[in-house]
């Protein structure tokens, strides 16, 4: 069944949205523990993230905390300098970028401290304008995804926007060798009512075939580590990423079972090259 229309800051608390559909599947460990009846407060994030023992890259614990309009720092630099991730309450994308930082905190940590050090150098040379990093930096926090591809005839097809070879005619390697895993919060909003033309802004990294084997949990691990050494290192900008159509991904959409669904070339676009981490 589609998934049903669901409102950015409805009241209505549907835990099951996100433990069930694939492309929650990075999220389901942690969206499992919420509470079933109600939202869950920012204290209980907190919690969750003192157990999996989360910190910034200052050394401050993670905590989420509730929005304050008065507060002194801005977003990045509190969570920099106190580790106070600022929460909207009964708001689905405050509350999936808390589940990310629960599934990828590594990340999470690299991309703020990366946002924070050049807020800082901006500061210093006195300009307002927020820069290529920057922007890339909150491309792929928003609207990132992570592709873990076991073979490099498959991670060509997506280099080269060949959608419906990828997704169609070589499927059953593509269910096999590719494993895709939603990182942005705004993306995980938009998944509640899925539509066409959705995309995602993808990095791959090449796995070997152990990594398929491996459970969730533990592929997160291995993400984590090494995209937070990629984006630690790498001079970055938004043409780092590739476009990627999400519901051509093989389950992601009912509609997709289906040969025609590819044959949308407003959707599954042909493209420029680009390259990945």
């Amino acid at each position: 069944m589609p998934i049903a229309q669901v409102g950015r800051k409805t009241p209505t608390w549907l835990p099951d949205r996100v433990t069930g559909p694939p492309m929650f599947a990075p999220l389901a460990e942690f969206a499992g523990l919420l509470p079933g009846d109600r939202w869950p407060h920012v204290e209980q994030l907190s919690g969750l993230a003192a157990r999996r023992a989360i910190t910034v890259r200052s050394g401050k614990r993670l905590r989420f905390v509730a929005q304050d309009a008065e507060a002194a720092r801005p977003y990045e630099a509190r969570i920099f300098a106190h580790g106070e991730v600022q929460t909207r309450t009964e708001n689905w994308h405050d509350l999936f970028n808390a589940l990310v930082w629960l599934a990828f905190p590594e990340i999470k940590a690299v991309l703020n401290a990366r946002h924070h050090a050049e807020l800082q150098a901006r500061v210093a040379h006195e300009s307002r304008n927020r820069g290529p990093l920057r922007d890339a930096l909150t491309l792929f926090d928003e609207s990132g995804v992570i592709v873990a591809c076991a073979n490099p005839e498959l991670a060509r097809l997506l280099h080269e926007f060949r959608w419906k070879e990828l997704f169609w005619a070589r499927r059953a390697e593509t269910v096999a060798d590719v494993r895709f895993f939603v990182f942005g919060h705004a993306l995980y909003e938009k998944a509640l009512a899925p539509y066409p033309g959705m995309t995602g802004h993808a990095v791959m990294l090449d796995v070997d075939r152990g990594f398929m084997q491996l459970a969730m949990a533990a592929q997160r691990v291995v993400l984590d580590e090494r995209l937070a050494d990629y984006f630690s290192s790498e001079a970055l900008n938004k043409r780092a990423f590739s476009p990627l159509p999400l519901l051509g991904v093989p389950g992601w959409a009912e509609e997709n079972a289906h040969e025609c669904y590819y044959d949308n070339g407003a959707y599954f676009r042909s493209g420029r090259r680009t390259r990945g981490g």
